[in-house]
């Protein structure tokens, strides 16, 4: 998406018979505007001056046929202004609806584009996500579609009446007085290419402004996302200042551009001016002389106030189109890039539900350029209704290898498969409904809690609801809110704790009852008690469906029937929670360190009370 007029056609796919009809009424509003004054000029050459009529245009010549010729014109005076007034009712019918059409046309492509980029950004990899800015993305979806839509709502109808001039005001005024057409034009010429000019120059300050009005809702994102944060560190001050350098930086390019604008208008409006001025002049010698008449005159004055807008508007044209280039450009960036790819052929024999049975082997993958391997030659097997816990310390690929089953990033090296099928084959959505997945940072959407357990599985009904709230322990804090599952959280979930977030996420996994479940650090955020009971309720559940679960808690990864120790994007421990304890490595010392805390705690806890 970089030449806009290729990329403007496109957009205006379906919504071109709408421009159509508002251009059509741009046409006749257009010729009954520029048919008012040559009814004053009849009345002033013919009805009150002695011209003769074979000297003037033919549809001078024509009006005043139609009014029973220049004597009966003379003599009903009132007929002139009462045409004059019905044309201009008219042409303003015309142009009502024009702009209703217009308006038509260019909200729907705004919507159509905004629904577009939505969807798009939905559809595109976690790795364009992992380095795109939120707060730019938001701008682009936002100031920059109203951008485009506001030059569709009025330059491209400004564009079209300005192209009116050559095609409707030259051949009028070139039949009323062609030498009068020369001076006429004479600085149109310079005025459109001072337009083109200072659009070459403009048009990389507007990409300067996008970019520091995107840089600015960054900022102002980002602090009201993490307030709370904010708060908690007493970084009201810094955060002032964080604020102060983009929004300075936005403002010294936005006055930039408006010096630069006010330049134009100024320029422009002078030689404006100076056009309608040379024809007064030159027109006035000539009526002196006899070249022109008197009614000419007023007929060419009156064009040029009619035309001279436009033609000044020819510059604010290529200003909004230098924007508008920039904001085309932009958006353009986010749909260029490629969505997530789909296997090609589909499978056409995909089971409705998978059974469970993971197979990976020697599986290799990398973050983008990289040089390190996040995951370097895995390989394991869970069988259906297993539990496979993960351990290992930060940064060993435990969430890269979950995100990797999940198809959020592809891998390039090794084997995985589901049931026998190779996942790369598999149909994103088709595999992702597979699953029911507690991240380890559970995102809650600014709804009621109902809905937010629902959002795995609309139809649940509510007793499964709150059964699988009883299963998180989470059903006995909803029932003490006021509203109960009708609560409405704050936006990410915010009115929670970190706890009831991670249990909330929990009992919505749980909902799904999907064949296999991601447990990412679930749990890390709840007390040892409400553990207990999270893993006891998921020990009951054991067997109904193949179970993932990492966590740095060893109480909580003791019930799994097998235990992968990850080090470095390689496994290197394998077995049940007995044989790693009584193994030497990794696990035994996290072990040992665990139970001496929680020994040397009770031991603290009983002296405190006795």
């Amino acid at each position: 998406m970089t030449t806009p007029l290729p990329v403007l056609w496109r957009l205006t796919s379906g919504h071109r018979l709408r421009y159509g009809v508002a251009l059509g009424c741009l046409v006749l509003a257009t010729v009954l505007n520029y048919g008012i004054p040559l009814v004053g000029t009849a009345v002033i050459d013919h009805a009150l001056g002695d011209k003769p009529l074979a000297e003037s245009s033919a549809l001078i010549r024509w009006f005043v046929d139609l009014v029973g010729g220049s004597a009966n014109l003379l003599a009903h005076l009132w007929v002139a202004p009462l045409v004059m007034v019905g044309l201009s009712v008219v042409a303003g019918g015309f142009n009502y609806v024009k702009g209703w059409f217009n308006s038509l046309a260019s909200d729907g492509i705004a919507r159509e584009l905004k629904n577009r980029l939505y969807d798009h950004l939905n559809h595109l990899p976690a790795s364009y996500h992992d380095r795109a800015d939120t707060g730019d993305l938001v701008q682009r979806c936002t100031s920059d579609v109203e951008t485009l839509r506001v030059f569709l709502a009025t330059q491209i109808m400004e564009i079209a009446q300005a192209l009116m001039l050559v095609v409707v005001a030259l051949p009028m005024l070139w039949s009323l007085s062609p030498q009068l057409t020369g001076v006429a034009f004479a600085l149109i010429g310079p005025i459109i290419l001072y337009g083109y000019i200072y659009f070459r120059r403009v048009k990389h300050v507007f990409k300067q402004v996008d970019e520091a009005e995107g840089d600015l809702t960054t900022v102002v994102q980002e602090n009201l996302t993490g307030i709370r944060v904010v708060r908690a560190f007493a970084r009201h001050d810094f955060e002032k200042t964080k604020f102060a350098e983009p929004n300075t930086r936005f403002r010294d390019r936005h006055l930039h551009l408006l010096r630069l604008m006010a330049w134009y208008w100024s320029i422009s409006d002078f030689v404006a001016m100076a056009q309608l001025g040379l024809v007064l002049l030159v027109g006035a010698h000539w009526v002196t002389t006899g070249a022109v008449t008197v009614g000419v005159l007023f007929a060419f004055l009156a064009f040029l106030g009619t035309m001279l807008w436009p033609v000044r508007q020819l510059g604010r044209i290529l200003t909004d189109l230098g924007k508008t280039t920039v904001a085309l450009t932009r958006i353009g960036a986010i749909l260029d890039v490629p969505r997530e790819p789909e296997p090609d052929p589909q499978p056409t024999d995909l089971p409705r539900v998978l059974t469970g049975a993971i197979a990976v082997r020697d599986l290799r993958f990398k973050h983008g350029s990289s040089e390190t391997q996040a995951l370097n030659g895995v390989s394991f097997d869970v069988k259906p209704g297993e539990t496979l816990a993960i351990l290992g310390p930060s940064g060993a690929g435990k969430s890269t290898l979950m995100h990797v089953l999940l198809r959020l990033y592809d891998y390039e090296q090794g084997s995985v498969q589901m049931d026998g099928r190779e996942l790369s084959s598999l149909p994103r959505g088709w595999l992702r409904d597979q699953f029911g997945v507690v991240m380890q940072e559970p995102f809650l959407f600014s709804k009621s809690l109902r809905a937010n357990l629902r959002l795995g599985r609309r139809d649940a009904p509510d007793q499964e609801i709150e059964d699988a709230a009883r299963a998180a322990s989470i059903h006995d804090t909803i029932t003490l809110f006021d509203h109960g599952y009708e609560t409405l959280v704050g936006e990410r979930g915010v009115t929670l704790s970190g706890g009831q977030r991670q249990r909330l996420a929990i009992a919505r996994a749980l909902l799904k009852d999907a064949p296999l479940l991601i447990l990412d650090d679930a749990l890390s955020a709840v007390d040892a008690e409400t553990e207990s009971l999270i893993v006891k309720a998921l020990r009951t559940r054991r067997g109904h469906a193949t179970t993932l679960v990492i966590a740095h808690r060893l109480a909580t990864l003791a019930p799994a029937d097998r235990v992968l120790v990850l080090d470095e994007g390689r496994i290197v421990q394998v077995g049940t929670h007995a044989e790693l304890a009584a193994q030497p490595g990794f696990y035994q010392r996290l072990w040992r360190i665990q139970t001496d805390v929680e020994t040397d705690f009770a031991a603290d806890l009983s002296a405190t009370r006795s």
